[in-house]
């Protein structure tokens, strides 16, 4: 899962560079050319860019949020037919910007990214929100915001349909209408594109493809280097690949950045343990 080395000089710009500068689009094309070489980022861009021109010129440029918000439901989940992929949901070409647009199915934060693109290009205030269990956008308006869920056809949620989610999430335990508006809070592009790596990386760790989820944490970490659960997990890796010098690294800096951690002791036992085997390695 490496990129061509103008991709990947600009992949490290945007890991490391301020969030507001990020096109979010791109980020997540690059992500897809480290699963498919030759990826045309570019052309990519030009299609997202071609969607949003098409729906533009039919709206009145004095025409409101909401009417806006209406005509990117019907536009994308009508005519153009994206959806939810619900039969196999956990294929992870649901998680590549590039299928999604190919095949027009997706995942809740997947197909956030193509609304949140598109909406944006037409004029709507739109924002990702990191709601537990299902990512969600949110628009802006005079009195408020209106809280949208793309994987659901773009429907708009009500503070009761969002307690309802969260019960569900907290196996029936009432939650308080002020935790759910915290939850609402505005997700960064970085955190986004993490938020789409870290599913990748479930979906290679369940299908045992460890490489392929390294490389993802690889990426996941590049955007955040103080995210310690991320060494240790790709620590745990590493052992599982015999790759014994990488995991003694990455339980380190997992201890360096969280040493009070509750699993301290049992990463400090194997580094320790890994230790011996480093040496024996040498």
């Amino acid at each position: 899962m490496t990129l061509p080395a103008p991709y990947e000089a600009r992949w490290q710009e945007i890991a490391s560079g301020p969030d507001e500068r990020i096109n979010l689009a791109e980020a997540a094309f690059l992500l897809a050319g480290r699963e498919y070489p030759g990826l045309d980022v570019a052309a990519y861009l030009a299609r997202i860019e071609e969607i949003a021109a098409k729906l533009r010129v039919r709206l009145r440029e004095d025409m409101p949020p909401a009417e806006r918000i209406l005509a990117l439901n019907r536009y994308l989940f009508g005519e153009l037919g994206f959806a939810g992929n619900a039969a196999e949901y956990y294929d992870p070409r649901n998680s590549y910007l590039n299928e999604v647009l190919d095949r027009r199915l997706g995942i809740p934060i997947s197909l956030s990214v193509v609304y949140l693109e598109i909406g944006r290009r037409i004029g709507l205030p739109l924002q990702g929100v990191a709601f537990p269990g299902h990512f969600l956008v949110k628009c802006v308006v005079r009195d408020g915001a209106i809280v949208l869920d793309p994987y659901g056809k773009g429907a708009s949620l009500s503070l009761d349909d969002l307690c309802t989610r969260l019960r569900v999430l907290r196996n029936g335990i009432e939650p308080d209408a002020g935790q759910v508006r915290m939850m609402l809070a505005v997700a960064s592009n970085k955190e986004i594109i993490a938020r789409m790596l870290r599913n990748l990386k479930g979906i290679y760790l369940q299908r045992r493809e460890f490489t392929k989820a390294v490389a993802a944490i690889d990426c996941v970490i590049a955007l955040a280097p103080q995210a310690a659960d991320e060494y240790r997990d790709r620590g745990r890796l590493h052992l599982e690949m015999e790759c014994f010098r990488a995991a003694l690294a990455d339980f380190r800096s997992y201890l360096l950045l969280k040493p009070d951690a509750e699993d301290a002791i049992v990463v400090r036992q194997k580094a320790a343990e890994l230790q011996h085997i480093a040496a024996r390695l040498n």
